[in-house]
């Protein structure tokens, strides 16, 4: 499939797109981007220099995502939000003259497979977000997210767990059910997984 790129994007010649994605109006990605097969990203989207997406993510209308951040296959990233990349952001140094790259040290985002960013959230660097998790829009994400978690609010908070196809599971006992797929889950460490032949 052919890579489409709209003709108002900015898209460097050291990235790298794979084959089938789209890169919408206005949309920038930086060099050594890496964007794997089947990617979206939507116009206004900012990806940064080095950033790595894996197969078939989707990343909305004017989201920012900064280096060095890393997100797995299936990873939806909503409109506006925002992935940073600076722990102590100034613009200037202490001697008052404007920081530059060498300045600062950059650390990432990481979001496993699977797992959705809601519209406007923000994902305060160094952050993981595990496999399949969600993130509701307008969270404020400043520590690691379990894979399958629901977190929400400022700061987000964990209010249940989430199945494979993105609905909130309900408890059964000290089990949980997909009401999409009929998929069981049961606890595993500081995370769930699903249960086989349920």
């Amino acid at each position: 499939m052919a890579v489409r790129i709209a003709p108002s994007a900015d898209v460097s010649d050291e990235a790298t797109i794979g084959e089938g994605s789209s890169v919408w109006h206005l949309a920038q990605v930086r060099e050594q981007a890496v964007l794997g097969e089947g990617c979206i990203v939507g116009r206004g989207a900012y990806i940064g220099t080095g950033v790595r997406l894996g197969d078939n993510c989707k990343v909305q209308n004017y989201a920012l995502v900064y280096e060095p951040a890393e997100l797995g296959d299936g990873v939806f990233v909503g409109p506006a939000a925002v992935l940073t990349n600076d722990q102590y952001p100034r613009a200037i140094n202490p001697d008052g003259s404007l920081k530059d790259a060498s300045d600062w040290h950059a650390v990432g985002v990481t979001i496993g497979t699977g797992a959705s960013i809601g519209a406007r959230a923000v994902c305060i660097a160094p952050v993981t977000i595990g496999a399949w998790a969600t993130v509701a829009a307008g969270a404020v994400v400043s520590r690691d997210v379990p894979a399958h978690a629901i977190v929400r609010g400022v700061p987000a908070r964990q209010v249940g767990w989430v199945g494979h196809a993105g609905h909130p599971l309900v408890a059964e006992g000290d089990r949980f059910r997909c009401p999409a797929t009929g998929r069981l889950y049961e606890p595993a460490g500081d995370t769930i997984r699903e249960v086989e032949n349920a």
